[in-house]
């Protein structure tokens, strides 16, 4: 029996390594984004869930009960392997990206597992105190696999600066290489994808890749990808604290920055939206006198840090006419500072302006329009998508969860995107709790809580017909996606 316990206990405990060590990677191993994430109620229930309450009273209650305790432990580790093995056969175990770092963070946390095992096996060969062991291990596993990747930091702190050191000598090679940085809390990506596909029409570009915003991924960029024959570089540059923003420049050396907006996006890991404002502007301060700044007139920080700017400065945007599209008018901006002639813009935009920047537009089986913004999780987003369906034909439903990382400025931002849902949408489905009574004091009656994804299909498909539309905003479940490309 004690070896069938152990594997038991071998299998869910694995599981729970994986899931740790991808919430620490998700979080880009960011102490502060890591910890926020027990603000919400998902993260809330990591620690505090009915299974960790079981458990905890189950610690407790072990001597004095040891042998239905016992019982009660192993039936609940039969039913958490069997979950785990099933989730893997679904493809649904959650696992970090495997990388040099994770690779190496997973090796470490299985050999903390096989030596906590041999060494329960060295103390005891009683299965009932082998069960009680088990049991403290579990509900210390998240202390001890955030006490790895902690004891890794260093190590990956060294690594990280020798990479940065080797971008910063190459990129010091490219004497005549132009480099545009782009920053802001909103619209950096899409700012960027239009710049380089703009940019492209005349000059040899290279760009940041998805998600290669932080000071790691821009310099494997520059280290890997940068050519003698690239003549521009369109630098993407995202930041989680003060002076991140300033080294990502001392990496680069840009002339030209594009603030594209600020907002309270991350605000629980700045502190302060001051620190916010001040973070992106480090981007226009680390210009040169000869450089070149470009804000975003539709944003009023943009617009105040204009106004403080010494160095050469453009606006952009004014003309734009749905919510997002001064995006796609900043790169045209900045295209046409570096010489581009307007027919060489307009064979590069296409028909770019037709529709929002950087959604995706998914059609279903039964012509509903899928409208995919859940690459997306900021305040400001989440407004000018509903604002860009409002007029659209038809029923109207957002599909979203409460957005994170909003720090105390949260609850008005919820109310204010529970009125523009008001506005623009028959129907929200709101996936998560933590500021669902907010979205709901702005939005009303359209408000509901659902959670599960069959739920939220089957609420869907009995309100609305061919030709309505879903907005699918933020990170909403994968498995919530699939469902609704494959049953709409």
């Amino acid at each position: 029996m004690d070896s069938f316990l152990i594997f038991l206990w071998l299998v869910r405990t694995t599981k729970t390594i994986f899931f740790w060590l991808y919430l620490w990677q998700l979080k880009e191993y960011h102490i502060g984004r890591f910890l926020d994430h027990f603000r919400t109620s998902k993260g809330k229930q990591l620690l505090v869930g009915r299974l960790n309450i079981l458990k905890l009273f189950l610690l407790v209650a072990f001597f004095p009960l040891s042998l239905l305790t016992f019982f009660v432990v192993y039936i609940s580790y039969i039913f958490e392997a069997a979950k785990s093995c099933l989730d893997l056969f679904r493809g649904r175990i959650k696992k970090p990206v495997l990388t040099k770092k994770t690779f190496l963070l997973i090796l470490a946390s299985i050999f903390v597992e096989l030596l906590a095992l041999s060494f329960i096996r060295l103390h005891t060969e009683d299965i009932v105190r082998i069960a009680f062991y088990f049991l403290i291990f579990d509900i210390l596993t998240p202390l001890i696999i955030s006490l790895v990747v902690l004891l890794f930091q260093p190590l990956a702190v060294l690594v990280r600066n020798r990479i940065i050191r080797k971008a910063i000598n190459k990129r010091e090679k490219f004497k005549d290489l132009l480099v545009i940085g782009i920053t802001g809390s909103y619209g950096k990506t899409s700012t960027k994808e239009f710049l380089a596909k703009i940019l492209s029409e005349k000059f040899k570009v290279l760009k940041t890749k998805e998600h290669q915003n932080s000071e790691v991924g821009i310099s494997q960029c520059i280290l890997e990808d940068l050519k003698e024959e690239h003549e521009i570089f369109v630098c993407e540059m995202g930041a989680y604290n003060r002076g991140g923003i300033k080294l990502l420049c001392d990496i680069t050396k840009p002339k030209i920055g594009i603030l594209t907006g600020i907002n309270e996006q991350h605000l629980a890991t700045f502190g302060s939206l001051e620190n916010i404002i001040k973070a992106k502007y480090e981007l226009i301060e680390s210009l040169p006198e000869d450089g070149l700044a470009f804000f975003n007139a539709k944003n009023k920080h943009c617009l105040e840090l204009y106004q403080k700017t010494s160095i050469k400065k453009s606006l952009y945007g004014q003309e734009a006419t749905f919510p997002g599209g001064e995006n796609i008018l900043g790169a045209m901006a900045v295209a046409r500072e570096l010489g581009m002639a307007e027919n060489e813009i307009s064979i590069a935009v296409g028909g770019m302006k037709n529709e929002m920047p950087g959604l995706q537009i998914k059609q279903g089986v039964k012509d509903l329009k899928i409208i995919d913004a859940s690459f997306s999780a900021n305040p400001d987003g989440a407004i000018a998508h509903l604002e860009y369906i409002k007029n659209m034909p038809g029923k109207k439903i957002i599909v979203m969860p409460c957005l994170i990382e909003l720090g105390g400025a949260s609850k008005k931002i919820h109310q204010r995107i529970g009125k523009k849902i008001a506005e623009a949408c028959d129907l929200a489905i709101i996936t998560t709790k933590d500021r669902f009574k907010e979205i709901k004091d702005g939005a009303g009656e359209k408000a509901l809580f659902i959670e599960k994804p069959k739920e939220i299909l089957e609420k869907i498909k009995s309100f609305t017909k061919e030709g309505d539309i879903i907005l699918l905003e933020s990170r909403v479940p994968n498995q919530l996606i699939s469902l609704l490309i494959k049953y709409v």
